[in-house]
């Protein structure tokens, strides 16, 4: 009572604010009728599909207690493994922390001078990356800390900052901005937005590491030789410039850096081939492969101690000097408007930075270790890292790639071997600045550029991207041109950029296909698999045949067959005037123009107006249709047909806006004028939405046009496609013959036992016995065997029952292009046959 109520309420007030509530629907009804438009056979069942409500909407989109329940325990994902930690986890955990660390103590003190700091403060950065992220972690492989690029970065943005407000100390600058990073990262991520990074491509974040790479390699050079004189932080190619000018400045720092390089190269290569060589001893290769950086660092450490230890106030080699113990820079961070200002512009490109270079690496091995990352919650890690990380001194710190590639490697369990990690960090920050005094400058170049080179993108890899997309490729060189004679942050801008550019323009100006009809067979070896031997077709299909799926088809492919079909094949158009129309990616608003202008101006090319006299004078007709001259015929052009029916194909479709029906709307309109007194019946296949059928429903599809201005219909007859349901074939059937061949087995042993039991008491002859066990077997025997019979389990039972697929109450929809195709020349072919209904689902008089 109370909806019938609020709907008498609602209709009463759409009447007064003049609101059409079956605004273009032909029929004027809520249900269709049963009738000539209704599948109305005995044996189907009808279904009327209910369209999308706002509230139903609501329901399933707006978060209730069980999503914040969810949303909660998804923050701390170790709460679901941690219980389960077993020891050989633990064995597995402790190898990869151990190795991890022996690489990310050397690598973060070199990558502290990328960012104009002291090398401690990498330390710092190192052990609350590695001690944070297990606690946030998806990924197993990942390993946080101070990187190359984000470590530029930060450097550049220290010296601009420092340059402009010289009263404020590096370490503070490098601070504030891994916090308002990892406010920002956090952010997204607590919103679960985290679905932002796929719209950078792979070739941009190729470009980006591969300009990044040689960006760093060259502005290490001058370290590595020790030339001065210049700044190392321009433009790559002036750089390149610099160094060539002032290579006569070379100091006897080359000699340790140049000699570092080639020992870290000259390992990995001897190990790699050591590997090849002796398979069963890989994984010995691999763990010496890995700490050579370790190596390399502690040789020239004993070798700058034999060569320095009397020159400390003057030494031979540039080396770091005094490195405090411990985490002096413990401080709460300085965050003020002065310095966000300061940084401001650079704060884009650094959480651009850190996102690439995380979810990209944690989502390339997630797939080579089979498992799937949130990215999402992976910001979640990046940001509380970087919030709490500077608490200790660190700088912004993302996830690095050859340390997660050693990670993996080395056989990680679980994210907990970060804490090993951790404790290795520690054990260097206290135990071993006495050893960092006499770590050379020239030396961590080296490390540095070992280190980038893996970075650059192999000519290989560009050449499987040329085949892939050569439009790519031209968006990965002008990454890479831009940020060696730019900067890391515009080539970053300029990869993303054009790709953007590149997505809208492909969705843009998206091409529709005109598609026709070819009868295909499936073939095995030299013979078709159906091979004529194709059972009988039942009443509503070949459901009565042995594999439907191996009998001649028909499908449909682009008529121009510009989708690389074979053109000696010749395609069937669908039917005169009737056209397949398909839309390749989406239908929406920025794409709609373009699709509908481009099927109009073939369908006019391909047709002609089915009354050529519809102008009755020369000033009735339009402009830009001015017909022929005076005195000549109006061209006919006979050899054409008359437009009589348009077929979409939504499968590529999954939702409609406002714009793109209003276009559809017009069109439809434009075409009913062009076939005026006829009118061209739109059938729509495939559509995959509720709400793009809704909103297409809403807007007159779904349903035979009307005649000209007549309010009538023409006589259709509608072709749904239908389903078997209960068939021999079926689940219930199945268990039904399953059940009947058990009661068969008890009724025969039961039947055995009476019949002794009977002998026991009435003591016949052995004639009678066998006389009365045989009738009695046959008596009940025939029941049972006239029960299965009748049963659908043996294949004899009542006429397969079939149902609708697609709701009878929008015919014009249909489950696919052969459905519509056949309800199309059906309609026209009844269409020329003539007789007008008075509308859908009416009776004759």
């Amino acid at each position: 009572m109370a909806s019938a109520t609020g709907t008498k309420v609602g209709h009463g007030l759409a009447r007064i604010l003049g609101i059409k509530l079956h605004y273009r629907n032909p029929t004027g009804e809520e249900r269709i009728s049963r009738g000539e438009s209704a599948f109305s056979v005995s044996t189907a069942d009808t279904f009327v599909e209910e369209e999308p409500t706002s509230l139903e909407w609501i329901r399933e989109t707006a978060p209730n207690g069980q999503t914040f329940i969810n949303w909660a325990s998804r923050l701390f994902p170790f709460i679901h493994w941690i219980g389960r930690y077993n020891g050989t986890w633990l064995l597995a955990d402790l190898v990869a922390g151990i190795t991890v660390g022996a690489v990310v103590v050397p690598q973060s003190m070199a990558y502290a001078k990328l960012a104009e700091l002291p090398v401690q403060y990498g330390l710092y950065t190192s052990f609350m990356g590695v001690l944070i992220y297990w606690f946030f972690a998806t990924s197993k492989d990942i390993t946080i800390g101070p990187v190359a690029v984000m470590s530029t970065v930060t450097g550049t943005v220290v010296l601009e900052v420092t340059k402009s407000h010289p009263h404020i100390p590096r370490p503070e600058v490098a601070s504030a901005l891994a916090i308002i990073c990892g406010a920002i990262i956090c952010f997204i991520g607590l919103v679960r937005c985290g679905w932002i990074v796929d719209f950078i491509s792979l070739a941009a974040i190729s470009a980006y590491m591969t300009g990044s790479a040689l960006n760093i390699a060259v502005g290490q050079v001058p370290a590595l030789m020790g030339i001065t004189g210049f700044s190392n932080r321009d433009a790559t190619y002036k750089v390149v410039i610099n160094i060539l000018k002032h290579l006569g400045r070379t100091k006897l720092d080359a000699a340790i850096g140049l000699t570092a390089l080639a020992m870290l190269y000259i390992i990995r290569s001897a190990c790699n081939f050591a590997a090849r060589r002796m398979p069963h001893r890989a994984k010995l290769f691999f763990f010496l492969s890995t700490l050579r950086t370790s190596f390399v660092i502690l040789l020239y450490i004993l070798i700058n101690w034999l060569v320095n230890r009397h020159h400390h106030k003057h030494p031979k080699f540039a080396i770091l000097g005094t490195v405090p113990r411990g985490f002096k820079a413990a401080r709460v961070p300085t965050v003020n408007k002065t310095i966000i200002k300061a940084f401001a512009s650079q704060l884009p490109a650094s959480v651009i930075v850190i996102l690439i270079e995380h979810i990209a690496i944690a989502k390339s091995f997630g797939r080579i270790n089979n498992y799937t990352i949130d990215p999402s919650q992976e910001m979640v890690a990046i940001g509380v890292t970087n919030l709490l990380g500077p608490f200790l001194g660190a700088y912004p710190a993302t996830g690095s790639f050859s340390r997660t590639a050693i990670k993996s490697k080395a056989g990680v369990r679980t994210p907990l071997a970060g804490l090993i990690t951790a404790v290795v960090v520690l054990l260097a920050i206290y135990a071993l600045p006495a050893m960092f005094y006499y770590i050379s400058s020239a030396s961590l170049s080296a490390v540095i550029i070992h280190a980038v080179g893996d970075l650059i993108t192999p000519p290989n890899t560009v050449y499987q991207f040329w085949r892939i997309s050569p439009i790519e490729v031209i968006i990965f060189f002008a990454g890479v041109i831009v940020t060696v004679f730019s900067s890391i942050e515009n080539g970053i801008y300029t990869t993303i950029c054009i790709s953007v550019a590149l997505l809208l323009f492909r969705f843009v100006k998206a091409n529709g296909r005109f598609l026709g009809k070819v009868k295909v067979h499936s073939v095995i070896g030299d013979h078709l698999m159906d091979d004529g031997k194709q059972g009988g077709e039942g009443q509503y299909g070949p459901f009565g045949g042995k594999d439907p799926d191996k009998s001649t088809r028909n499908i449909f492919i682009p008529i121009e067959h510009n989708d690389g079909s074979n053109p000696e094949i010749e395609i069937e158009s669908p039917y005169p005037g009737i056209f397949i129309y398909r839309f390749s990616e989406g239908f929406n608003y920025p794409n709609a123009n373009h699709y509908l202008d481009n099927m109009v101006a073939t369908i006019f090319k391909q047709t002609r107006r089915t009354n050529p006299h519809s102008y009755g004078k020369l000033g009735d007709r339009p402009w830009n249709d001015p017909g022929p001259r005076r005195g000549q015929p109006a061209i006919t052009q006979p050899d054409r047909p008359t437009l009589k029916a348009i077929i979409l194909d939504f499968s590529s479709v999954n939702n409609v806006d406002i714009t793109s029906v209003q276009q559809l709307i017009d069109v439809r309109n434009q075409l009913d004028r062009y076939a005026s007194p006829d009118a061209v019946n739109w059938h729509l296949a495939c559509i995959n939405n509720r709400w793009t059928k809704r909103a297409l429903a809403s807007a007159g599809f779904g349903f035979p046009s009307t005649r000209g201005d007549s309010p009538t219909f023409e006589r259709w007859k509608p072709v749904f496609s239908v389903a078997e349901i209960g068939g021999q074939d079926s689940a219930a059937a199945v268990a039904e013959y399953k059940e009947n061949e058990k009661e068969l087995q008890r009724q025969r042993t039961r039947d055995v036992e009476e019949a002794r039991s009977s002998s026991v008491s009435n003591a016949p002859t052995k004639d009678a016995v066998l006389q009365q066990h045989d009738v009695g077997s046959l008596s009940s025997g025939s029941d049972l065997v006239q029960q299965l019979e009748s049963s659908k389990a043996y294949g004899k039972g009542p006429t397969t029952r079939v149902a609708v697929v697609h709701g009878l109450n929008r015919p014009l929809f249909h489950i696919d292009l052969t459905s519509a195709l056949q309800s199309a020349i059906t309609n026209v072919e009844m269409r020329g046959e003539g007789g007008v209904a008075k509308g859908v689902g009416t009776e004759e008089s």
